[in-house]
This record gives C-alpha cells, structure tokens and sequence, in this order.
C-alpha cells in the first residue's frame, strides 16, 4: 500500500517502459563492451572509453553541492550548481574534471528517498555528462585539499523532458598515478524538480512555523510590589539575541506564509525580561543577572508583533504539556487533567495580551505527531477538536496510489490532521554545512512535487517540523518554503483551513492502537512520579493560597511553574526535570513555612485559673487571615480551655508581623497536662506544624487556705499581746520613776535647809550636761519600742521597704 501511494498517478504505458528499458540497455552497451575487451584494448581505445569506469578506491573524493539555484527552474532559467571537491586518498588526481549529469526521472516518493540515502555512492547509475563546456577542470587535486567548482547551465540545455524530479549529479573524474585512466572518483546525487507550466490543480500547502522553547522561568519571584522573575538560567536571552535561535525565527518567518504555532510560555518569559529579573547565584552587580537584557526581550517582541500581524497563530496549551505522558502516566493521578484544563483556558489571554491578536487553540500537538486512543482523549478534553498527528504513525488508507488530503475525521467531532512525514522530517539533522542544507531544500521540493503530480485531486498537505528548529534548520526551512511559494504546482493555505478541507474519502481514519506508539517516543515520557509530584505541590497550593490576603501574587506563578513541570521539552532530559519539579514544590514549603507558630516552653499554673499566650509569627511579604488557632488540652479532667477540652480562636496576622493570642485555662487537679496549639484553615484542614508544650498545675486547695488563714491569726492576736504586755511595763517604770524622784527632791530640800551652800552649787535638771553617747546604759533608761534597722541583706521570702 505504501509503495503504491508512491506513483504518480496511473503507471506509464507498456510503449514507455520499453522505451526506457531499451535505453538503458543501449547506453550500457559500450561500457560492458568495453570491460569485457579491455585485456585486449589498444592504448588509444583504452584512453577514450565509452564511459568513466569507477574507481577501485571507491569515493576517494569528496564532492559537494553547497549551492544550486534556482531550487525548481523554469523555462529560460539558468541552473547555477556550486560546491567543493576534496581530495580524500593517498594519490594526486590528474587531469580532473568536474560536471553534471541528468539521469531518470524519479517519478515515486520511495526513489527519492532512495536516491538520497546513497546520495554519494559512485556506483549508483548516473545519467549521461551535459555537454562538455559545461565542465569545470583541475591539473590536479592534491590530497586533503579542497577546491570550490562553479558550473552554470541553461535549463533548456539539460534536455528535460515531462514534468517531475529528475536525479541531477554532480561527478568528478580523473586519473591517479596508480591507475592512470579517466575514472570517476566522486559523485554527489541530488534533485531537479521541473515544471515549468503552472498546475491546473495546485496542491494547498500549509507550514506550521513553530516558536517553542525550553523552560526558563521558575515558581520564585521577589518580595517586591513588581514580583521580580526568577529564571533558572539565562539561555532565553542568548535565543532571542540579534543572530539566536528564536531571532533568526522571527526574522525568517515574517516573510513566509505560515501558520505560527506559539508557546504563550514563550511569550510570557520574554515579557518577564523586559523588566528586571534575577538569577539565582548570578554575581548581583552583574547587569545581566539583574535584567540586562530588557531591550533585547523589548525589541523581540515588538519583531514578534510585526511578524504574526495579519498570519494566523495557534496557541498551544501554556507551557506546551507533554500529551502523550499525561495520556499514558498522568491520567489516574487525581487533578492532572486539570492541569491541561488551565494551561488551554490561559493560552489564548496571554497570546492576544502580549501580541495583540487572536489565537486559535483548537489544536493539539502531541510529540512528533504520534497517537493512539489514549492521546486523542487527553488532546480533546481541554477543549481543543482538531489534533495534528503524522503520517508515518497514521494510516494513510487501503489502495491508494496518492498521498491523500491532510484531514481525517475520527468520530466524537475530532479531526486528525494527519501532517506529510516525508515534507514534516526532511530538515532534521545538521544543516549547518551548505551541502546538507541544499541537499534538504532540493529534497523537500521533489518530494513536494512528486506527491502533486500524483493525482489531479485537490489536496490540503501540512508540514509539522521539529517543534525547536535549530538557527541553521530554520534556515533551511525558509528557503524550501520560499522557493515552494514560488513553484507552479504549490500555493500556502492556513492550517484552519487545511483542518476544514473536504476529507478523502477514501483515507484511513482509524488511530493507531496503544500497540503501534513508537518505543523510542515511549522511553522519554515524563513517569508518573512526576504527576504524582504536581499534584501534591498542587494540593500544597491549594492550602497555602486559602490563607493569603493577596492570593494571586502566589496562586499566578506557581499555577504556571506547574505547567511547565510537564512540558514536552523535557523529554530526554529526566534529571532536568525532576530538578525543576522539586525546586517548585521546596520553594512552596519554604514560603508555607513563613507562617507558623512559635516554640513554647513548659509552663507552670498556679491556681485555679490562668491564661496561656500562643504566637503566631507572619515572615510574609503580604498578610494572612482566615486561619484558626485551636487550643487542645489533651487531659481535660485536669485541665481545661475555657472550659471545654479546646478552645479556637480566627486570626489575622499583617505581613512581617506576629500576635499573641490569650487561651483561658482552669485547673481541677494537680499534675502535668500536656496541651497542644495547631493553625486550622477555614475548611478544617491543619495548617503548618503543631506545637506541644506541658502546663504543671499546681492548685491551692480550700484546706490549705484553711490553715494559712489559722497562721495569720495566730500571728496578729500573738502580736497583740506582745504589744499591751510592753505598754503595761512601760507604764509601771514611769510611776516607779516619779516615786523616786519626789523621795529624792524631799531628801533635797531636807539638807538644803541644813546647808545652803551645797544648795546653790548643785545644777538643776534642765542645765544638766549631756551624757556622752558612749555612756553606759543606766539600769534605769527604758527598753526601745521598735529594734534598730538593720544594714544587712534581707533574708530569702523577706519583704524590704526601700
């Protein structure tokens, strides 16, 4: 089946193939001839052979085709053929020469690809030398060096027949000191495409021009009002640098009609740039850690938005998620669908925001075009309908001798857009080198002409390339496409379009079964860890966000980070990824952690009732609320909170800032109760780590006040009986006083009246001199009323007046 899609329509007729036959036995006839005489050959006949033998040393030189224009001549064009022969061997070449030959016409797509793969293969048939002043000539061609060859030639002398690709080679013959006759040495097999007459039925071609990356950008952005980006390296700036990948692109693409096929992730990470941004453990004064490359970003996306204005644009789901890994690993992990369901619902928003048009996301995109079942489900349930597949993974239908048109109806509304495989692959590989690029340009257009001449059906064909083309691919690609805009059998259509086109119905429209994915794609799928990763870092948003007086500022960047977590671009690089995963999910942890409670050490409680403070410390940039403090006695015979084995309590904490919280306990028993405070979000859920501390209860009973009440009373009626005691001795020494003294004036007077003079000498009281401070104490000098202070430390429990 797939050999008889290859013709060109019906077989040529039994005349023509004998024609063709006869003529190639007839120009093989002196070369066999020749062989089978030359023992014999004289010196003369052996020196003009029919045809150049081929070398024994086979490809001891290099032949190169670097440039050949134009790609698909026409009438009165010149076809100009340029590139390099090297010297690969041992042994100097002589009398070398350089020319073109036209050989068979490749009417099916399989020769082409025939002719390609042994596209420098000296014993491969060549055709007959164009006229030999069309020839380029070296004295010699020293050994490893190269030597660049020019040759032009008008189309009509190639003696071209009837329209199609016609094999074009390059050769170089010559002699070696060895073997000292014309030989050929070197031969470079690649296609003409002709047509000079435009088509009645041109095939519709449409080209999706992809602009994709990799993942730059992490979940981390600043503490800042602006949320300054965090990206993870700085690659994104070299791509879209005057002479990167993503610029060459845009620049390539802006003058081709294509279908942009765009990654808003893509979009979005530019516009991060034209701003500052960071880049973890960048030099801070380096310029470019901190955003030196705004005007780069800024000029990028204004070059995006001349480009795609009036094209079509299709959005691809945010992040570009790899469908075939969620189809097959990321289905039965809860909450991975919706995933899918979030990067579409923003991919149209962010494409129309930065680039101000409308995208379509009606079309998925699996990896290199490859389904089954499963596939188509998860590409259809976000909402897309139509799903861009490839023809080496799809049917292509029974009997049929034509490529058929791109789109096949599949049941449920879904259309499979079944890409060229042969058109889609064809720039794959280095096309750095001049030769491999050409050789890719003049095989996409045989390719593409010899599928038109195939039916006069009218026909849709999508090309769906390596989603990250290389600078050189992109190159390439542009060129191929340009010189197909220019071709008679060709014209460019919109990929809606080409997804709308009247579907064959003759082509197949059964998906592949889970059997037929190709094990090499399968290998390189994202594992189900990997889901099983994002949902829980989603489960951890989901309680994070609930609490957040400004959900958005956290909600927005890691909603999308977790888009990237699955994109397609890590395939092949499964480290990578896992480091990116698990960079998301700590950096969430880390800012959960922001909000917590403080360690409480053990506390002691005396009496029957106290109140317990609770902390809960806010490191966040913005405030929190709607979470609960629950206070949990985990004995509440002993000791309870407010009354109840718990007591809650809503709090609201500003960013930067912590509270305490006042929990009223009472105390029914002595002993060690253990009490444990935890946050709870609104939804009951635990919030954070809980903290666990002992409260010692101490209570003082009514016997214990009893007896301290007994003491206290004893103490005062003691007190008093102390004090009337020394007031009654008090009292009794100063009548005891008076006594002596009125005895003691009577004696007086009496020896007075016998001796006046002893009278008059003796001092009365109030003229009595002092008595010295260190005089001994009389028996007779009253007991002090209150002791003298002491100068001494107070004892330990003692009460000091100060």
């Amino acid at each position: 089946m797939a050999e008889a899609a290859d013709f060109q329509g019906t077989s040529p007729s039994p005349a023509r193939r004998w024609l063709r036959r006869t003529g190639a036995v007839l120009a093989g006839t002196p070369l066999l001839t020749g062989l089978l005489q030359l023992p014999a050959a004289s010196p003369a006949e052996a020196a003009t052979p029919a045809a150049p033998r081929a070398a024994s040393d086979d490809g001891s030189v290099a032949v190169s085709v670097d440039s050949l224009t134009p790609g698909a001549p026409a009438e009165g064009d010149t076809v100009t053929v340029s590139g390099t022969v090297t010297n690969k061997g041992k042994k100097t070449v002589t009398d070398a020469s350089v020319g073109l030959r036209v050989g068979s016409l490749l009417d099916t797509r399989s020769s082409i690809d025939t002719v390609a793969k042994n596209s420098d293969d000296i014993g491969s048939p060549v055709g007959a030398e164009i006229d030999d002043k069309y020839t380029e000539k070296f004295s010699k061609l020293t050994p490893g060096v190269s030597q660049p060859y020019t040759i032009s030639v008008p189309a009509d002398e190639l003696d071209l027949g009837q329209d199609g690709v016609y094999d074009l080679s390059v050769t170089l013959t010559g002699e070696t000191s060895d073997q000292p006759w014309e030989q050929t040495l070197g031969v470079r097999h690649t296609f003409l495409p002709w047509q000079p007459d435009e088509a009645d039925t041109k095939t519709k071609t449409t080209f999706m021009w992809p602009l994709i990356s990799t993942v730059h950008m992490t979940a981390e952005t600043g503490s800042d009002e602006e949320q300054t980006p965090v990206f993870h390296d700085d690659e994104l700036a070299e791509e879209i640098s005057p002479g990167g990948r993503l610029d060459r692109m845009v620049a390539l693409g802006k003058d081709l009609d294509v279908t942009w096929v765009i990654d808003p992730d893509l979009l979005a990470s530019v516009e991060a740039m034209t701003t500052r941004y960071e880049i973890p453990g960048e030099n801070a004064d380096d310029k470019n850690a901190v955003g030196g490359h705004q005007a780069v970003a800024k000029r990028w996306l204004t070059e995006v938005q001349k480009a795609v204005a009036d094209k079509e644009v299709v959005a691809l789901p945010f992040g570009d998620p790899d469908l075939a890994s969620l189809a097959h690993h990321g289905t039965s992990v809860t909450g991975s669908l919706r995933h899918l369901k979030e990067a579409t619902d923003v991919a149209a928003g962010t494409v129309e925001s930065i680039l101000h048009v409308t995208a379509s996301t009606d079309f998925a995109w699996p990896v290199e075009g490859a389904v089954d079942p499963s596939i188509i489900k998860v590409s259809t349930s976000a909402g897309a309908d139509k799903v861009i597949t490839r023809g080496d993974t799809f049917e292509g239908g029974r009997d049929l001798t034509y490529t058929p048109t791109a789109p096949r109806p599949i049941g449920g509304g879904t259309t499979a857009v079944v890409a060229d495989a042969r058109l889609s692959t064809v720039f794959e590989g280095d096309m750095a080198r001049a030769s491999a690029s050409t050789q890719a340009v003049q095989r996409f257009l045989a390719q593409s002409l010899t599928l038109a001449l195939q039916t006069d059906r009218p026909r849709s064909v999508v090309i769906a390339p390596q989603r990250t083309p290389s600078a050189a691919q992109a190159q390439t690609m542009a060129e191929a496409i340009g010189a197909l805009q220019d071709s008679t059998w060709s014209q460019p259509q919109d990929l809606t379009a080409a997804a709308k086109s009247k579907p064959d119905p003759d082509a197949g429209t059964e998906v592949p079964p889970a059997s037929a994915y190709p094990k090499s794609l399968r290998k390189q799928e994202l594992p189900r860890s990997a889901f099983e990763q994002i949902a829980r870092t989603q489960d951890k948003l989901d309680r994070f966000k609930v609490i957040l007086s400004n959900p958005s500022r956290v909600v927005t960047p890691f909603g999308r980070a977790l888009n990237r977590g699955m994109a397609a671009s890590w395939r092949g690089r499964p480290a990578e990824a896992a480091i990116y995963r698990s960079g998301v999910e700590t950096y969430l942890d880390t800012l959960s952690s922001q909000v917590r409670l403080i360690e409480k050490s053990d506390t002691k409680l005396s009496g029957r009732s106290a109140t317990i403070p609770v902390t809960v410390q806010n490191n966040l940039v913005q405030g929190v609320e709607h979470l609960v403090l629950r206070l949990t006695s985990t004995n509440p015979t002993r000791l309870e909170i407010d009354g109840n084995a718990y007591e809650e309590q809503p709090i609201a904490v500003s960013g930067g800032h912590s509270q305490s919280v006042k929990f009223t306990t009472n105390a029914n028993a002595n002993g060690r109760a253990t009490v444990v405070a935890q946050l709870y979000t609104q939804d009951g859920r635990p919030y954070g780590q809980p903290v666990t501390f002992d409260v010692k209860v101490t209570e003082i009973t009514a016997t214990v006040m009893l007896v301290i009440g007994g003491g206290v009373l004893l103490l005062v009626l003691a007190g008093f009986r102390m004090y009337t005691q020394r007031k009654r001795a008090a009292a009794r020494q100063a009548e005891e006083r008076e006594q002596e003294n009125a005895a003691d004036a009577a004696d007086a007077d009496a020896g007075d009246a016998k001796n006046p003079e002893a009278s008059e000498r003796r001092p009365t009281q109030e003229s009595a001199p002092d008595t010295p401070e260190d005089a001994p104490e009389q028996p007779s000098d009253p007991a002090p009323d209150t002791a003298p202070e002491s100068a001494d430390p107070s004892g330990t429990g003692e009460r000091v007046d100060r």
